[in-house]
């Protein structure tokens, strides 16, 4: 199994939910942590602990960004005008790597943190290898012509699993997609539930 792959389930698993809504999560079988004592560590959880849990299912969602990273995306949600925590959420869904998995170009967003960084995605025309490039309202994200036909592409767009959202427009036919607008905690198609306003809480601190 890849590295990114076990540490997906891994995820699955530590959180006790079938985070992505994937068939294949362990977790459908299994609903207890991994490791000798996974059965037993149902004790209860501090506030600290609930906010933490929060933060590192957000966390693993998008690819298990680095803290580094994550704690950046925070502040800059901060520092933002309104609501912190549905900023937080409209920068995470802005990353770029999140909207190649949103537009359901690739199955999941371990892949399509790999494959932006393979060189197979345009911004506006330009190649952009960067997961976290930030989009904004109006780009056009697009596989780039080579890598239209690799079968991880035409697997993914055939996916029944997911919808994609209405702040994305895109067309399988040409594998192109437009950012259409930054979406709040309630336009997003979580499967399970995410409580950014806990991970505010706690990087508040």
């Amino acid at each position: 199994m890849s590295k990114r792959a076990s540490a997906k389930y891994k995820i699955d698993r530590r959180m006790g939910e079938n985070i992505w809504g994937r068939p294949k999560s362990p977790v459908n079988r299994r609903q207890y942590g991994p490791g000798q004592h996974g059965q037993r560590r149902k004790g209860k959880v501090s506030d600290f602990g609930v906010q933490l849990r929060a933060k590192q299912k957000l966390k693993g969602y998008y690819g298990d960004v680095t803290e580094k990273q994550f704690r950046k995306i925070y502040e800059e949600a901060a520092r933002r005008r309104g609501d912190t925590s549905e900023n937080l959420i409209g920068l995470l869904e802005s990353r770029l790597d999140a909207v190649v998995y949103r537009s359901k170009f690739v199955a999941t967003v371990f892949a399509a943190r790999q494959f932006v960084n393979h060189g197979h995605v345009n911004v506006n025309g330009r190649r952009t290898n960067i997961q976290s490039y930030v989009c904004k309202p109006g780009d056009v994200i697009e596989i780039r012509p080579k890598s239209k036909q690799l079968a991880i592409v035409l697997e993914a767009s055939q996916l029944a699993e997911r919808d994609v959202p209405d702040y994305l427009d895109v067309d399988h036919q040409k594998m192109v997609a437009t950012y259409t607008r930054v979406p709040g905690l309630h336009d997003v198609p979580y499967p399970v539930q995410m409580e950014p306003n806990l991970v505010v809480e706690f990087y508040s601190r």
